[in-house]
């Protein structure tokens, strides 16, 4: 049996473990359905800096630990910096350098590694969860999974990347449907419009996530990184540049009354009224 190697992130917001040429990355908040915190992201960053280094990862599998993927931003504490208990200063640029070097890091990274990334949903993927979602090579997905670009809701316009993915994916009409109308995909849908790969019972999600990644694996390791170049390369449009003016939309929809209101009557669980300011 092959050792398992877990790497230490600082933080226990993300877990990271080496198997047989297999680096398994579990998003590890499941009492807030994995939603992003600044430890999630630093961590997330580190380990996907630390498996596209390391010579002995052949495959990286990025999953999410209980019964959901990633529920992207978290926002009661978006709700709660509103109130003036948290968030950090230096105004709105400073803002918008921090969104672009974090998303760079994360599902930019996960983009661009020269070796096939693998998402594994036992769940709901949701925002920049979602966008994360589609930054991956293949997706692998528990018939429970459900997926949404959710930003609608709570009035923002899109971050880490998702305008970018989903566009390749899906064609440019189909992509702005999911976004302007941010309504719930299942499991059967988002494999019908290409988003999921595979669609397999709860119960042998974890098998079936494994023996695809093993066969990656143990691949053909530098034709996968040509492959992968080639694939990045024949997509229209420049990712950086997208991922970059997502990132001050993003920002600046976050200082809005309509996200503001948004995200309150979110934690009430009240209907949003939008009101285009």
């Amino acid at each position: 049996m092959a050792e398992i190697r877990r790497l230490d992130l600082g933080t226990d917001h993300v877990l990271a473990e080496v198997e047989d040429r297999v680096a398994t990355i579990t998003l590890n908040r499941p009492e807030r359905r994995n939603a992003f915190s600044n430890e999630m992201l630093v961590g997330l960053a580190l380990a996907l800096e630390e498996v596209e280094r390391d010579p002995e990862v052949g495959c990286v599998v990025l999953t999410g630990a209980g019964k959901g993927f990633c529920a992207g931003g978290d926002v009661k504490a978006m709700n709660e910096a509103n109130q003036g208990k948290g968030g950090s200063g230096g105004g709105i640029d400073a803002a918008i350098h921090r969104q672009r070097l974090s998303q760079r890091a994360t599902s930019g990274k996960v983009y661009n590694m020269p070796k096939p990334v693998l998402a594994s949903l036992p769940g709901a993927a949701a925002g920049a969860g979602f966008s994360l979602a589609m930054a991956c090579d293949l997706r692998i997905a528990s018939e429970r999974a459900v997926l949404t670009t959710a930003f609608g809701n709570v009035g923002f316009s899109g971050d880490f990347g998702g305008t970018f993915f989903l566009t390749q994916l899906v064609g440019a009409a189909k992509a702005r449907e999911l976004y302007f109308l941010p309504d719930r995909l299942d499991a059967e849908d988002a494999q019908r419009l290409g988003l999921f790969n595979w669609v397999v019972p709860a119960e042998k999600l974890a098998a079936e996530t494994r023996a695809i990644a093993t066969r990656l694996a143990h691949g053909p390791t530098v034709a996968y990184r040509y492959m992968k170049e080639n694939l990045n390369r024949a997509v229209a449009g420049e990712m950086g540049d997208c991922m970059d003016l997502e990132a001050t939309h993003h920002v600046h929809t976050g200082f809005t009354e309509d996200h503001r209101n948004a995200v309150k009557a979110f934690v009430e669980k009240k209907t949003p009224v939008f009101q285009g300011k």
